[in-house]
């Protein structure tokens, strides 16, 4: 059939150069029926995605092998690509340093921000309302101050 004749010259193609608008080319044929028989053709696609997969080992193949060549051949970029790429004590590395002085003191702005945040946190007495710190719950549950809170409690037990 024509059609296995040119998926079979594409994927051929792919296995050279794993590009597929050069692999159409070669073959003939558009990239949109490549696309179509790959979406419609669980078989097709498969072959493909293996065609592209070897095509990429060989030109990883081939790329490695014109590097060792610019090595041997003294390339400081080449031999720094290899090393940077392939030896750990090579690799790119980033050290980052600072200062640091360590003060037991806070500094004003920082005391504020603790100080809000343990308001916050219910840890430490709110100044601004004296009237939650002093209170007491009455027999109804209401919260009042200390002096109220005793006041009822009065009038509660004159009843």
């Amino acid at each position: 059939m024509k059609k296995d004749r040119i998926q079979k010259t594409f994927l051929t193609e792919l296995k050279r150069i794993p590009i597929v608008q050069v692999a159409c080319e070669k073959s003939g044929i558009s990239r949109n029926s490549i696309y179509r028989w790959r979406k419609e053709d669980e078989k097709f696609r498969k072959l493909m995605d293996k065609a592209l997969s070897e095509g990429e080992a060989l030109i990883n193949d081939m790329s490695e092998s014109q590097l060792l060549v610019l090595i041997k051949e003294k390339s400081f970029s080449a031999i720094r690509f290899w090393l940077n790429h392939r030896n750990p004590k090579f690799k790119d590395k980033m050290e980052v340093t600072t200062k640091v002085t360590d003060t037991d003191e806070l500094t004003p702005h920082q005391a504020a921000v603790v100080q809000q945040a343990l308001k916050l946190a219910a840890l430490i007495p709110d100044n601004d309302t004296n009237n939650e710190t002093n209170s007491t719950h009455n027999s109804s549950g209401d919260i009042r101050g200390n002096e109220e809170g005793q006041k009822s409690k009065d009038r509660n037990n004159k009843v």
